[in-house]
């Protein structure tokens, strides 16, 4: 018996967000500084796009009271967490001004840096395209930093590690 398929539509929103749920993604934390201060967000829509020029993407949600701020940001740091920094991620994904729990200093444009990350990728905004209920920012690489570790994985709706096969 094949297994049941269906048309996307406001009936079947529940059933689309449980299929792109089986997608396995890594998780990250986006800072920038805004005129109220600096401002984070847990996104795991974080994608490669171009290794020359460097681009990435990531797509805030346009009901997320933090969408505004973010697609005004001339610059901002995407921070793709360790597996030991759920705690970081659940911060982040409940208040964008959570810097209180967490360690971080500011660069030389006032965006805040999170201590700790496996990775972390400084952008300058290069374009915001509508993409729905969704905005698609794309930013310049301008600096990048990294470490060895295990990633923080985000599938069907929980958080885990990536088994590794050595």
């Amino acid at each position: 018996m094949p297994d049941p398929s269906f048309a996307p539509g406001p009936d079947t929103a529940r059933q689309l967000r449980d299929a792109l749920g089986c997608f396995g993604t890594g998780v990250t934390v986006v800072t920038a500084l805004t005129p109220q201060g600096p401002l984070g967000i847990t996104v795991n829509s974080f994608a490669s796009v171009s290794l020359d020029p460097a681009l990435v993407l990531w797509c805030p949600g346009k009901s997320s009271p933090r969408h505004d701020p973010f697609v005004a940001a001339r610059h901002y740091s995407i921070h793709v967490l360790g597996q030991d920094q759920l705690p970081l991620a659940k911060a982040f994904a409940h208040s964008g001004s959570a810097f209180d729990q967490v360690r971080w200093r500011s660069d030389e444009d006032g965006v805040p840096h999170l201590d700790g990350c496996l990775a972390r990728f400084d952008c300058r905004l290069h374009t915001v395209h509508d993409a729905g209920d969704h905005s698609i920012i794309i930013g310049q690489v301008t600096r990048v930093t990294h470490r060895s570790g295990q990633g923080l994985m985000f599938k069907r709706g929980q958080f885990g590690g990536f088994l590794g096969l050595d």
